[in-house]
């Protein structure tokens, strides 16, 4: 079958990390560890697995920096090498192991991709899977398939840049009828932004700020809406585009990024400013919680300044190494810095729920109105113009590219 793959190659990684912020087109060339090709289709690991033909994947800003080499090395132990990439993925059931129940040939599907204790056959759970934190499993380089900790970066699975993948039945969930492809293509990311939302334990009362507004920072905006909060939103875009989109979605105020940011904001909240000798401005107080879903040097930066004392920073965005951060305000007014990697179980009006199975109900709920986000389709064999088209938001207006296999 076709598929874009990663290969591991030290001189190509390192070729690509060195000359990419440059010459951003070396990631795609035939230079680089990306690689299409024919593999071998992967083999069901087991009875309670599923084969599942893709329809859409998405491109994510956590493949951008797989595929530019500058992420952090920090969960390099936690892949196998070479992985089919694509974990945002809608697709058909096309076979299913003696052991499924509840799944259906033929059935429409979107993949949970956390490879957790239970997919990999760990009938011990470890502490983290016992509580339904699944992102967080202990035990991602163990048990019956490879290291890896969500499918599109381990080698047994597969990926859904290719025609068809693997999936334990854990792992898979029904798409409704009512939802398009385009709508089920976003249950992932959009699990990503509830989680997010969900772990700043919002009362709905509060001024919050979404650093960015990206696919992941739309989706906070649309999460936060779909929750029922109804906090005063702000949000920060970097181009027009993404600044109609924000206000579409719900919110309240949307300041274009500038340098001239810090007082834009603190006119709008009414904060005093002060300029310190050296480094950018210092606010008095701030929004009460920023979702930060950039997660690059100068927008963590940013979070902290903009968030008053005993403020929320979450990180949503994925901060790799991020170098330049005064710390200073995450001390000085006692911030509390919060992580929200992917998706599990959430408390939500009482119930406990899988973070996907909410995140479908809540789609259903849109009307259709997050289709817009999906803003170009391509080929695989045209891999290097959609990415070309996924890393230049500002010429190519792009929101969410995506893969089509149908």
């Amino acid at each position: 079958m076709l598929a874009l793959s990663y290969i591991k190659s030290v001189p190509r990684y390192l070729l690509v990390r060195t000359l990419a912020p440059k010459l951003p087109q070396i990631s795609t060339s035939s230079l680089s560890s990306l690689k299409l090709g024919n593999v071998t289709p992967p083999t069901l690991p087991g009875k309670e697995w599923i084969r599942i033909n893709t329809r859409l994947s998405g491109i994510c800003g956590s493949d951008i920096s797989t595929i530019k080499a500058k992420g952090s090395f920090y969960l390099s132990p936690f892949v196998s090498f070479p992985f089919v990439l694509g974990h945002e993925v809608v697709g058909t059931v096309s076979e299913v192991g003696s052991s499924v129940s509840k799944i259906a040939v033929g059935e429409r599907v979107v993949i949970e991709p956390n490879l957790s204790c239970q997919v990999r056959g760990i009938s011990s759970l470890c502490p983290q899977c016992q509580k339904g934190n699944y992102g967080n499993c202990e035990n991602v380089t163990l048990g019956d398939i490879a290291p890896g900790l969500q499918t599109g970066y381990c080698q047994t699975t597969g990926g859904g840049w290719s025609s068809e993948l693997v999936a334990h039945q854990l792992q898979v969930h029904v798409v409704p009828d009512k939802l398009s492809d385009e709508e089920a293509v976003l249950i992932e990311p959009f699990s990503c932004a509830i989680h997010g939302v969900l772990k700043a334990n919002l009362q709905g009362d509060e001024t919050v700020m979404v650093m960015g507004c990206g696919v992941i920072g739309l989706l906070t905006i649309a999460a936060m809406r779909a929750l029922g909060y109804k906090c005063r939103v702000l949000a920060i875009a970097k181009y027009p585009h993404q600044e109609e989109l924000a206000q579409v979605l719900g919110a309240n105020q949307v300041f274009r990024y500038s340098k001239n940011i810090h007082q834009e904001i603190s006119t709008f909240l009414k904060s005093k400013i002060f300029q310190p000798d050296l480094g950018k401005p210092v606010l008095a107080s701030g929004v009460d919680c920023t979702f930060d879903c950039v997660a690059t040097s100068n927008s963590i930066d940013d979070s902290l300044r903009l968030t008053r004392a005993n403020g929320k920073v979450v990180l949503v965005g994925m901060p790799a190494v991020p170098k330049g951060i005064d710390w200073t305000a995450m001390w000085y007014k006692e911030l509390q810095i919060i992580g929200a990697y992917t998706y599990g179980t959430e408390i939500y009006q009482g119930e406990k729920i899988r973070t996907f199975t909410l995140a479908l109900r809540l789609m259903e709920q849109q009307d259709g109105l997050l289709k817009s986000l999906i803003t170009g389709y391509y080929k695989l064999q045209d891999y290097r113009q959609a990415m070309k088209t996924a890393m230049n938001s500002k010429q190519s207006k792009s929101i969410k590219t995506v893969f089509d296999l149908r």
